[in-house]
């Protein structure tokens, strides 16, 4: 799954065993006798493996019928579950939430249906079904039929409302979420990751519809009340959260791919070769990642279905076999979609399709081992966009990732990537920047220690051995030590199996007979704990890469808390060269003087990682500002455009800092534009036909954070632009249209805010529409954030887009928002996915810079159990540290800005 900011949720629990009832159903074939096996298939889940269900029985195979009523959103379901039962027992427990049960029957080897009565556990999420007398060890098939609810957001089954491109008139589509605990909205099931089945499912939808699940389509029947019912064929063997059901007015565009799988993308009609780009890379991602798996992809198609609307917990999810990406981030039109998009289209697909294999063929046994599917499927993203697409230069854009990462494992409230995970909301919180970012800057470190072969070889007999099944972390470490990366594992465990940054402190550099000697001492870096931290005495085997002048770069690992590296040639020394390990360092002034002198020769990624790893030392107190800042002056004005973009983004931050002070703000945005006009004159306002795509994301990088410094060329080019509209609707249509519309939102007059809302509401593009109301809350103007809350409280931007309004304005005006979202809780919480619900108040705080801000949280947080009050105290944490060290940091960066 791919989160944003830009998924997945987790299987709750139980005590006893459960199955559940009625007779023959239609819809489902009546039950043929179990017939008795000498051994069963499997066996009780692993003790070691954690679980919220009991542990005597297991699914074999799933045929699922249900019948959606979209008007009405409800649906009505039956189901045949076919199990082994371990142990004696009169009841069976299986996972449900949300689902009522009209009854339910058992049978056995003789062929003798047993009734059960059902009795539900909404806590729990849990429906228990229990028989006369104890049934003993054997197969069994459970028969149930039960009714259910449709969501307006994206867990289990749920509706997204959006306009026909064609005719603007609002229609309705069906889709299914269920990673991680949400199966079990759709179907009774053991909803964990280690219950692996295989699935028939069979659907009755209206006659005109399309219907996409995770197989090809094997037979459609005409039902009653122009109805059809489409039945899917059987799926492989996985786990219960990648099962998945869309139908609707949709379109599919589709070819066949050299993996001999045939490949297409869903979308709303009327979308056309919007889906071409996506559609494109889709089946050369297939081959590549069979070949560098050693696994061919084992399924007959690979669909990817656009769904309009919007989650504020994920972006896209891998069911297997039937990907689900919302719309903004699949489709491309050229209206709106700007090259920064299209190239997340592509990287979104990427981490989709290889979650095909990490995720879907190879699955976590559960979700404290998260990380095997996110973090993995997050590096291997990278890697085959940086094969198919290596002028985007994507692996500089993992150094932003460690950065955001590190943003959290700064702090107390961190986790290891390797956590524990025992309730849905726990799952909940898992999905964040340590499994995934975290995850991929370790694995990066990882490849780079083994070597690119051995780690793929290592990948390859892992994927072979475990294909269909389920693994822990130390499976993939024995893989890759087996095919010759020793010591990986001790290192792997060091960084997944404990929390936070090593900091590596540069001590004595000498340079003799033409090798440069550096000796290390190893800490930690922290944000919260940085007087304290050391005390703790926290040791990593760290890889090290590092570099003297134009010298080889040499490899060696750091471990006992110190090291001296020699390295060969002479000039100043580089410590992570290549940027592929997950620390920090701290530079003595004289080394990093001596680095900020060549700062200009230094490799971009290098150029990424010296300005990352010098603002947070600086914002954390290890060194004064004036280290970070002088690196940031030292940028060329003519450096890589992903430097330049980064460097834009720092003036921004430090422009923010002074809200209080004008005349500083004036001297900042000065220098920001000393610093990055002669880029935007290179670039201009308008794309140049043919041009880079990295010009073309640079010059919007540039517009917005220039915008957001109120340069007033940018600002008045914005508006004259905006003026257009008036005369020509399409005046804006191309890449910059959203960029140009953002700047115009934050500064809007009350005239101009008026306007916006009209286009949203006039759009006949789902993308288009979420994106102008969305805007709307960006506005500076107190009284117009505002009206953006009060208008996300009705139905006119759309169930999926309300909470987005919400989070907009609470990055300019965090106060309002949270005040406002507690104030109106019962509704906003029906705004927003369940599973982004405990931590969506605690998102709007974290813009804030009041100090007032960490008691309402805490009185907030105060009744909340431990898992839902997690946000919470990451939050407060990060307000508490915030409101220590602006003062420090605001006198710092006055103090560098008069010096010079």
């Amino acid at each position: 799954m791919k989160k944003y900011p830009t998924r997945h949720l987790l299987v709750a629990a139980a005590s006893s065993l459960s199955l559940a009832a009625c007779a023959a159903q239609p819809g489902i074939a009546p039950a043929a006798p179990v017939a008795a096996a000498p051994a069963f298939t499997g066996a009780p889940l692993d003790a070691g493996v954690p679980s919220q269900l009991p542990r005597i029985a297991r699914p074999l195979h799933y045929a699922i019928s249900v019948t959606p009523d979209a008007q009405a959103l409800t649906f009505a379901g039956e189901a045949a579950i076919d199990i082994e039962l371990y142990e004696a027992s009169a009841t069976l427990t299986l996972n449900a939430l949300d689902l009522k049960f009209a009854g339910a029957t058992l049978t056995g080897a003789d062929g003798k249906a047993v009734p059960l009565t059902v009795a539900t556990d909404a806590a729990a999420q849990t429906a228990t079904f229990t028989a006369p007398a104890p049934l003993a060890p054997g197969r069994y098939r459970l028969t149930t039929a039960y009714t259910g609810v449709i969501n307006t957001q994206a867990n289990g089954l749920f509706a997204l409302d959006y306009p026909d491109k064609t005719t603007g008139k609002e229609v309705r589509g069906l889709f299914t979420q269920f990673e991680a605990p949400d199966a079990r909205r759709f179907v009774p099931s053991f909803d964990e990751p280690s219950y692996k089945a295989t699935f028939d499912l069979a659907v009755t939808v209206p006659e005109g519809d399309l219907a996409v699940s995770n197989m090809p389509v094997a037979s459609e029947t005409p039902a009653q009340g122009g109805r059809k019912k489409v039945v899917f064929r059987t799926s492989p063997k996985m786990s219960s959260y990648l099962l998945f059901f869309a139908t609707g007015q949709f379109e599919r565009l589709a070819a066949k791919s050299e993996s001999g799988a045939e490949v297409g993308i869903v979308s709303p009609k009327g979308s056309g070769e919007q889906a071409r780009f996506a559609l494109d890379s889709l089946g050369p991602l297939l081959t590549y990642y069979s070949d560098y798996f050693g696994q061919p992809y084992p399924l007959p198609k690979l669909d990817n279905v656009a769904g309009p609307g919007q989650s504020q917990f994920f972006g896209a999810m891998e069911n297997w076999g039937a990907i689900f990406t919302f719309e903004r981030i699949l489709l491309d039109d050229p209206k709106i979609t700007s090259d920064a998009t299209r190239q997340e289209i592509y990287t979104t697909q990427s981490h989709e399709v290889a979650h095909q294999w990490f995720g879907d063929l190879v699955t976590m046994a559960w979700w404290d081992d998260l990380w095997l599917n996110e973090g993995f499927a997050s590096w291997m993203e990278t890697k085959s966009t940086d094969h198919f697409h290596p002028d985007w230069q994507p692996l500089l854009d993992r150094v932003g990732g460690r950065e955001r990462a590190m943003g959290l494992d700064a702090f107390a409230t961190t986790h290891p990537i390797v956590q524990t995970i025992r309730t849905v909301e726990d799952t909940n919180q898992a999905f964040d920047a340590i499994t995934y970012q975290k995850g991929e800057a370790v694995i990066t470190m990882l490849e780079s220690y083994a070597g690119e072969d051995v780690w793929r070889d290592g990948l390859r007999a892992y994927m072979a051995k475990h294909k269909y099944a389920n693994t822990r972390t130390d499976d993939l470490w024995n893989a890759v030590e087996a095919a010759g990366a020793k010591g990986l594992t001790a290192i792997a465990h060091d960084f997944t199996g404990q929390p936070g940054i090593p900091l590596l402190r540069v001590g004595a550099v000498s340079c003799a007979g033409g090798n440069t000697t550096v000796a290390l001492t190893q800490g930690e870096f922290s944000r919260d704990r940085k007087d304290s931290i050391e005390a703790q005495g926290r040791r990593w085997q760290v890889p090290v890469l590092a570099q003297a002048g134009e010298g080889a770069i040499a490899r060696q690992v750091v471990s006992g808390g110190a090291g001296t590296l020699t390295l060969p040639g002479c000039g100043p020394v580089l410590i992570n060269a290549g940027q592929a390990g997950y620390y920090r360092t701290l530079y003595s002034p004289a080394a990093l003087a001596a680095l900020r002198g060549r700062f200009a020769s230094l490799a971009p990624i290098d150029q990424l990682g010296l300005l990352g790893d010098n603002f947070a030392l600086a914002n954390a107190g290890y060194q004064p500002m004036g280290a970070a800042l002088g690196l940031l002056a030292a940028t060329p004005k003519d450096a890589n455009q992903k430097v330049l973009g980064e460097a834009a983004g720092r003036y921004e931050i430090l422009y923010d800092y002074f809200d209080d002070q004008p005349a500083l703000r004036g001297q900042i945005a000065a220098r920001a534009s000393a610093a990055l006009s002669p880029a935007m004159a290179r670039l201009g306002f308008d794309p140049r036909p043919g041009e880079p795509a990295l010009d073309a994301i640079l010059r919007s990088d540039l517009l917005d954070s220039l915008g957001a410094m109120g340069d007033p060329a940018v600002l008045a080019e914005a508006r004259r632009r905006f003026a257009w509209l008036d005369r020509d609707p399409a005046a804006l249509d191309g890449p910059l249209k959203s960029r140009w519309i953002g700047i115009v939102a934050a500064n809007a007059s009350a005239t101009e805010w008026d306007k916006l809302r009209a286009m949203a509401k006039a759009s006949k593009s789902a993308v288009e529409r979420s994106a102008f109301y969305t805007r709307l809350g960006s506005a500076k103007d107190p009284a117009l954030a505002k009206r953006a809350l009060a208008l996300a409280l009705t139905d006119e931007p759309g169930k999926t887009v309300s909470a987005a309004i919400i989070s907009t304005v609470a990055r300019t005006h965090p106060e309002l928002a949270v005040d406002f979202a507690q104030a109106n809780r019962t509704a906003v919480d029906g705004l927003i996915d369940a599973a982004s619900r405990a931590r969506f108040v605690a998102g709007l705080a974290a813009w804030s810079n009041d100090p007032t801000m960490i008691a309402k949280l805490e009185a907030i947080a105060a009744p909340l159990p431990a898992d839902a009050r997690k946000p919470y105290d990451k939050t407060i944490a990060s307000l508490k540290e915030r409101s220590a060290s602006r003062p420090r940091i605001k006198g710092e960066i006055a103090a560098w800005l008069k010096s010079k």
